[in-house]
């Protein structure tokens, strides 16, 4: 193998994560199942949309957003992300620049204080945006935002605010594209696989068993890095800053985070502030 190519913590050639919106009761079972099997992802969240306390949804109703009590209680240390998704869950692209700026920002501010974090990551609500909503989120220090585009494959995102996924939890390519993620490995670049839905669709279409049978299948194995959006944006940014001579036979990481990178067949972990020789 000729070249170079990035490989995720331990070295690891794969990578997974989830997505998920609205902040809805369902994600109390959805998150159950993912620790179940060491799944980690990122909860799309709209502020200005909680349920009010107390809310009581009659039998037979779907779509169940939490409280702020009660999305507090399920997000807060459970492993996984918090991130922006309107905080009206608007079509963006259909307002003016400064109602996009405020339901961006106000959003990110209610979460932020909410869960005492900072939040850098988004889902666009239906899916919808262009190039004024992109330089708003610019502007708003969001440094990724995820589509709705299923683009069927591994590769790592080229453009992070208009970040595609692999497929949604619907799609009848679900399964085939889970096991050609897990039964092959990758020759040169690194794969992610990016799946995206929302939890309250397991009802509506009574299928638990589609996101319990993906799990089951992609989960607990040594060879996949399973992380959230922000954790696999933050490690391929900061191998971005590896800093090489050169010939390319010394690596020096200025990050704090260790580096792994595959080299003609040979894994090499660069450690912080490491200059690396490279054989």
């Amino acid at each position: 193998m000729a070249g170079m190519f990035m490989r995720f913590p331990q070295g690891k050639a794969k990578a997974l994560t989830l997505s998920y919106d609205d902040g809805v009761e369902q994600d109390i079972r959805l998150i159950d199942i993912m620790n179940h099997h060491g799944l980690k992802g990122t909860f799309n969240l709209n502020s200005g949309e909680y349920a009010s306390e107390g809310t009581l949804y009659p039998k037979g109703h779907i779509h169940r957003r939490m409280t702020k009590d009660q999305a507090t209680a399920l997000y807060t240390d459970c492993g996984n992300e918090v991130a922006v998704h309107g905080l009206t869950h608007p079509f963006l692209e259909q307002l003016p620049e400064n109602m996009v700026m405020w339901e961006v920002m106000k959003d990110r501010n209610n979460l932020e204080t909410q869960f005492h974090t900072i939040i850098r990551g988004m889902a666009y609500p239906f899916g919808t945006y262009n190039d004024m909503v992109v330089g708003c989120l610019e502007k708003a220090g969001i440094v990724y935002a995820r589509t709705v585009i299923s683009n069927h494959n591994f590769k790592l995102p080229q453009n992070w605010l208009r970040l595609e996924t692999t497929c949604h939890h619907n799609d009848p390519e679900l399964m085939p594209l889970s096991k050609k993620f897990v039964e092959q490995a990758p020759q040169r670049e690194a794969w992610l696989f990016y799946l995206w839905g929302h939890s309250y669709e397991f009802d509506k279409h009574d299928n638990w068993q589609v996101i319990e049978e993906f799990a089951a299948y992609v989960g607990d194995r040594e060879d996949i890095w399973y992380a959230t959006n922000i954790q696999i944006y933050d490690y391929i940014q900061a191998f971005g800053r590896l800093e090489f001579s050169a010939d390319g036979m010394q690596a020096f990481n200025p990050t704090f985070t260790d580096l792994y990178f595959k080299k003609d067949e040979k894994l090499y972990c660069v450690s912080p502030g490491e200059k690396l020789d490279i054989i």
